[in-house]
């Protein structure tokens, strides 16, 4: 299905990822072979949460296409969240929907990442697999024990933690991230800031960081919020080099 709005188009998407079919919404701005940029949500997210659409739209607005996606297990795709949820199969999803998109003629080969707590994760990683032109992370995790404690305390059954199937450390995988923009506030109480200087610290250069004081997990204020979208769209419109 295919929406226009201002000129700009959207269409509704499915593709295959390890016998999953995986449903997405890719946003395109009317230029040809516009670049992409590829979003990857939280945990316990979908691809309907408000910093993907604000995103999107500013995207779009900047001429870049934009694909938001639900993983396995989330939102309108298949498959069970309980059962399927790791960083190595959330990563597999990305790589399909790269693959995928990578087939229509009408987007261009540059690719940018954005990702958001686990989804921040997934876009490191695959980083070290693909080649990736620019990404924007915030209040990503790189070591799931961050993850499986904040859980474990919000969800004392432990029920929630469980879902993290596999435990992951991206502390060598840094050293392969370039052109990377960071967001992460100092009050999140679920990731700890540190893991956003240990990024900064360990990706390869142009890097830039920025921590929004009184910051939470969630990014709840609407001046954090504006901030974001402001500065994530230019850094993925630069680092895709379209003018």
């Amino acid at each position: 299905m295919t929406s226009m709005f201002r000129g700009y188009s959207s269409e509704e998407l499915e593709f295959n990822a390890d016998g999953f079919r995986l449903r997405g919404t890719l946003h395109l701005p009317g230029n040809r072979l516009a670049p992409l940029v590829i979003g990857c949500h939280g945990l316990l997210s979908d691809r309907r949460s408000p910093k993907q659409l604000a995103l999107a739209a500013e995207c779009q607005r900047l001429g870049m296409a934009y694909f938001r996606f639900d993983h396995r297990g989330c939102g309108e795709s298949d498959g069970s969240l309980e059962h399927g949820t790791s960083l190595e199969a959330r990563c597999r999803d990305l790589l399909h929907a790269i693959r995928y998109l990578s087939q229509r003629p009408d987007i261009g080969k540059p690719i940018g990442l954005f990702g958001s707590s686990m989804g921040g994760s997934v876009c490191l990683r695959a980083a070290a697999q693909v080649e990736i032109s620019t990404m924007v992370t915030n209040a990503a995790p790189v070591r799931s024990r961050t993850l499986k404690a904040a859980l474990a305390v919000s969800q004392p059954n432990g029920r929630m933690a469980s879902f993290l199937k596999t435990e992951f450390d991206l502390g060598e995988d840094l050293a392969e991230v370039r052109n990377i923009l960071i967001f992460h506030g100092d009050a999140d109480d679920v990731v700890p800031v540190d893991h956003a200087h240990e990024i900064f610290q360990k990706a390869g250069d142009p890097k830039r960081l920025i921590i929004q004081k009184n910051g939470d997990h969630l990014m709840s204020d609407p001046r954090h919020q504006e901030e974001f979208i402001r500065a994530a769209a230019r850094w993925l419109k630069q680092g895709l080099r379209f003018p």
